[in-house]
């Protein structure tokens, strides 16, 4: 990611106050997940929501509005009046890569929004089944170059994180694997801990356990760091491979044209959240987010990177959505 959480910190505590006193938020706040009740994103939301309620002196409610890859949440947001009271718990998803993947978008990523912090990342470990012969990423690649597509991977479809980062690697290793789709996390870990597939990414929090078990073999990481919870693994920066890194990442915007006032004011009770040991410890640190806590401008820069390398992953995966 490049930005260093301290440095976001302080920024954001030296923020103005101007919205210290205003009138703002005069009603409940929605904070719209563009996927159903339960998922990691979902209890992140939930935590903030919870948080941010005695804060803002209103109920924070958090508003799942699943269906078309996150892009119909995002695009309630997008169309919402820019007061405030809305606001995305935006995912990369629906902002950075499916505006790749689809012909019409319902609605413009930097025309549409308002950026104000990105909270977190999510590295993916790519994990491989004891049976597979390999226990690195060398090896594996040069096991797919002595077997080309025999190698399959569990997805959560075209398009998908697992996916994109699956055809990157086959690209930059001049590899090819076969692509397995399934229809939810569940379902796909449960086939590679099975054996159907040999391979498949997942949080680290996911597969932790699975690794610790000797049920599955991490191979690498694609944080921009080594994480806590599985130091031994590689990033894949590392491995000289810098096009697998980050992956999965949660920030909040608001409806372009909303004051910058409450747009700083939110900025600046997330930062400091995340700089709380208690919540920063469980509800971060401990699901195997690396926190990060930046303001609008470098959110909006990250936006930018973002789009540009995930609109390079789609194009190799030759993924395509009508």
């Amino acid at each position: 990611m490049g930005v260093a959480f301290g440095t976001a910190i302080c920024a954001a505590f030296c923020a103005p106050s101007a919205q210290a006193q205003s009138p703002w938020p005069s009603k409940p706040v929605r904070m719209v997940l563009g996927l159903p009740p339960g998922s990691g994103s979902d209890l992140l939301a939930r935590a903030l929501a919870q948080r941010f309620t005695p804060l803002w002196g209103q109920s924070v409610v958090v508003e799942n509005r699943p269906g078309a890859n996150t892009n119909i949440g995002t695009e309630v947001v997008a169309r919402a009046a820019p007061d405030g009271h809305t606001i995305l718990f935006g995912l990369y998803s629906g902002l950075t890569v499916n505006p790749h993947l689809y012909a019409k978008m319902p609605y413009d990523t930097f025309r549409d929004f308002a950026p104000i912090t990105l909270i977190c990342s999510l590295g993916q470990v790519l994990v491989a089944h004891p049976s597979l012969a390999v226990n690195n990423v060398a090896e594996l690649i040069a096991l797919a170059k002595s077997e080309p597509g025999k190698i399959a991977y569990g997805s959560l479809g075209a398009g998908s994180q697992m996916h994109l980062l699956s055809e990157t690697l086959a690209h930059k290793a001049g590899i090819k694997f076969l692509h397995v789709p399934y229809k939810g996390v569940p379902q796909m870990m449960t086939a590679t801990l099975a054996g159907e597939v040999q391979l498949t990414w997942a949080s680290m929090f996911s597969t932790r356990g699975p690794v610790s078990a000797g049920r599955l073999k991490a191979l690498g990481f694609s944080g921009t760091k080594r994480s806590p919870m599985m130091p031994g693994v590689p990033t894949f920066v590392e491995l000289g491979i810098p096009e697998i890194e980050i992956g999965v990442w949660y920030g909040l915007l608001a409806p372009a044209g909303t004051p910058r006032a409450i747009v700083e004011r939110i900025h600046a009770d997330t930062a400091r959240l995340l700089a709380e040991p208690e919540f920063r410890d469980k509800e971060v640190l401990a699901k195997g987010y690396e926190p990060i806590g930046v303001g609008p401008e470098e959110f909006a820069a990250f936006l930018k990177r973002d789009f540009a390398r995930q609109g390079e992953r789609v194009r190799m995966s030759g993924a395509k959505f009508e």
